[in-house]
């Protein structure tokens, strides 16, 4: 008995994770219910097309939801024109001549479908309007008209739904992704580092690059679905596109970290500066980590100081080692992957100013609106 509140514990934990995608699993429920209830009402015939339509445009975010929307319904339209006019010029329904007809209307679709996402619904919509007369005894017109109409009410009440039942909004989506990146580049950075002292694995180095661009393709396809429902509201949030850019910046410094530390300093070199490029992973990581716990919480930025002090004492022996004449022993090789790793972390600076800035505003926005929400 004394282990069920530990387990009712984790269970609402796991709840809480997943609330984003519990969210979408009641409003798409709710969609596909209230769909079929109306299509019933208007006695359409053929229910089933308008409450798929309402299952496949109901996504995680709004504005992914108008995406899917506006892409279904361009190509359920040139679908049904087109296959509608290809049926009225071959009215031969359940003949030998609907195979023909069917390759007809359907490879041309297929090859703009191929060529324009946004059309993939296209070619089997000219599929139903092409086979339903067949089964129903309707023409392909009164088929073509019917399944936009049937698409229209499925599009509609997905939208609706995803704007009034427990609407989750794309911005907030960007900030999640922001963060799990930021965490993310923290958590690895040390590792990039390890290659300044000692041998790499370079396909490590590979999956670790490859992680953090990951992480950025999903952060940047979410703001490019804030952007597309910034439009239905009346306030809206502040663009994301640079802390998008900011990220992405980030991103080139610690592949810039990672080729410089393919291969290791030189012995007399890590001897005086060691300690100070460990302290600027150190800090760095910390800062990154920060910053991404400050964004997922919508509140004030880390403190920069810390890493700024690393960075002035690794300034310091680097310009204490050149006056004691060690740099001059360098090979070119070396000196050249030395000076790339000091322009990379005076980049990392930048940046880290940059993701300040940007942080301070989400947590300033937070500020203002919480009070009006309480």
């Amino acid at each position: 008995m004394h282990c069920i509140p530990a387990v009712w514990t984790k269970l609402a934990a796991g709840a809480r994770g997943l609330g984003a995608q519990l969210r979408l699993c009641l409003r798409t429920s709710v969609a596909a219910v209230l769909t079929y209830v109306l299509s019933q009402a208007l006695h359409l015939p053929l229910p089933l097309w308008a409450v798929l339509t309402a299952v496949i445009v109901t996504q995680m975010s709004i504005g992914k939801s108008l995406k899917a929307t506006v892409d279904y319904m361009e190509g359920t339209l040139g679908g049904a024109v087109y296959s509608g006019i290809v049926g009225a010029l071959f009215p031969h329904p359940g003949s030998i001549m609907t195979p023909l007809t069917l390759a007809i209307a359907v490879a041309p679709l297929a090859l703009l479908a191929a060529t324009s996402p946004r059309f993939a619904a296209a070619p089997f919509t000219a599929v139903m309007v092409l086979l339903v007369p067949s089964m129903t005894h309707v023409s392909p017109l009164y088929s073509a008209f019917y399944r936009v109409v049937e698409v229209g009410l499925g599009c509609v009440v997905a939208l609706g739904v995803s704007f009034l039942l427990l609407p989750e909004r794309a911005h907030s989506l960007v900030l999640q992704s922001a963060a799990r990146m930021l965490k993310l580049m923290g958590r690895v950075l040390p590792e990039l580092l390890v290659g300044l002292k000692e041998k790499q694995d370079l396909t490590k180095i590979a999956r670790i690059q490859d992680s953090i661009g990951a992480a950025f393709i999903e952060l940047n396809s979410t703001a490019a679905e804030a952007k597309r429902e910034r439009l239905p509201y009346l306030y809206v949030e502040p663009d994301p596109q640079p802390l998008v850019d900011t990220l992405l910046r980030l991103r080139h410094d610690l592949i810039m970290i990672g080729r410089a530390s393919v291969t290791s300093f030189p012995a007399a070199f890590l001897e005086r500066l060691g300690e100070p490029i460990a302290e600027i992973g150190a800090t760095a990581a910390e800062y990154l980590r920060g910053n991404g716990a400050a964004i997922e919480a919508r509140r004030r930025a880390a403190p920069l100081v810390r890493f700024e002090t690393a960075l002035d004492a690794y300034t310091a022996a680097f310009a204490a080692s050149r006056r004691d004449g060690i740099t001059r022993a360098l090979s070119a090789e070396a000196a050249e992957q030395i000076f790339a790793f000091g322009f990379a972390v005076e980049q990392l600076h930048q940046n880290f100013k940059d993701l300040q800035r940007c942080t301070e505003q989400i947590a300033r926005l937070h500020e203002v609106r919480a009070p009006a929400n309480a």
